[in-house]
């Protein structure tokens, strides 16, 4: 499995890395079953996970505790609550596994490691900063502006897997759609 993270770096970074091995040691193997938590609200995030194989979902509860689902991450991508990692602070989302997964975990100490001693996974932070602002931010603003027909026809085209893949509860929650709504407009397609 380890290779899927080496993979995965050599794809971002290029082949000439001298450090590949003492990074790749810094990560922890983690094999989870479907509906793990992974990390709750108000708890400190510890960790980075690169994920292999299997898929994560990134959510919030609001004052009614309903769930509302901010991201769904699947493999050949990373996941963390990173401002909660960055900071140390109570995170303010929660993850949980969807599926089995197959993770890779990098603990902040480490990570913050890894940073200053190898110039190049520097720039693989950075490029996970990017990815995840760029999704959330491309995703709130073309939600905004989307009816419901037209968020789940979004779906199919960007992210068209994920219909097949997870429940229909779930990729309502993505879309911000009521679920008995989603069901009836996914019937008219």
């Amino acid at each position: 499995m380890i290779e899927v993270l080496r993979n995965h770096i050599i794809t971002q970074l290029g082949e000439d890395l001298d450090n590949l091995d003492k990074v790749l040691s810094n990560f922890m193997h983690i094999s989870t079953k479907r509906n793990e938590q992974l990390l709750q609200q108000g708890e400190i995030c510890k960790y980075v996970y690169f994920i292999a194989k299997g898929c994560l979902q990134v959510y919030v509860y609001d004052k009614d505790f309903n769930e509302t689902t901010r991201d769904i991450v699947i493999e050949d991508n990373w996941c963390s609550e990173l401002l909660s990692f960055g900071s140390g602070n109570p995170a303010s989302e929660n993850i949980r596994t969807v599926e089995s997964c197959e993770l890779f975990a990098i603990d902040r100490q480490s990570f913050q490691i890894m940073m200053e001693t190898v110039p190049q996974f520097d720039k693989v932070y950075k490029q996970i900063l990017e990815k995840s602002y760029a999704n959330s931010v491309y995703r709130i603003n073309t939600f905004v502006s989307l009816s419901a027909l037209e968020r789940i026809k979004w779906l199919l085209e960007y992210r068209p897997l994920l219909m097949n893949r997870l429940s229909s509860k779930l990729i309502a929650s993505y879309l911000g759609i009521n679920k008995d709504v989603f069901s009836r407009l996914k019937s008219q397609l």
